[in-house]
């Protein structure tokens, strides 16, 4: 991991970061209807993060944002549970072990946030992250918590923390 370095986002980061989430959207042929890529807020990701148990982290490699994660209560749930929210890495960041580290960050966040139990939705053909998720401890669900607005999005994890 020489020259990586993750960080929480600054606003300047908005439009990379917004633009490297639509890349791994085009890359992978993810739905775009019913999914992250039309939150209102992907533009403005350092605005929604900069709230109260919120963070967004990005990896950054020469300069350049090569991945990004983070952490936000779930909305319509328990205030015990977070989710971890727009889990994205480029392709050349991937098999590296960048999300590994990006994940031990945003649980570590999710724990000292005074969260108990943190939520993940997928697409199902997103083996390598759904691979990451269960080593991390996720357990695969048979219904959506919460209100993410994501209904493209038919693969549902839990953690306890």
């Amino acid at each position: 991991m020489e020259n990586w370095i993750i960080r929480k986002i600054i606003k300047e980061d908005n439009q990379a970061v917004a633009r490297l989430i639509r890349a791994v959207f085009d890359e992978l042929n993810i739905p775009k209807v019913g999914t992250a890529y039309e939150d209102p807020y992907l533009d403005l990701m350092f605005e929604e993060y900069n709230k109260s148990k919120s963070v967004y982290y990005v990896v950054e490699n020469d300069g350049k944002i090569v991945g990004c994660a983070g952490v936000a209560p779930l909305e319509n749930e328990a205030p015990i549970i977070c989710e971890l929210q727009k889990m994205y890495f480029l392709p050349e960041t991937r098999g590296l072990g960048i999300g590994s580290k990006m994940m031990e960050e945003c649980l570590q966040s999710a724990k000292d946030f005074g969260f108990e139990k943190c939520y993940i939705e997928t697409m199902p053909f997103m083996h390598a992250a759904q691979k990451l998720y269960k080593k991390s401890g996720f357990e695969y669900l048979d219904a959506p918590m919460g209100s993410t607005g994501h209904t493209s999005c038919p693969v549902w994890m839990l953690k306890n923390l």
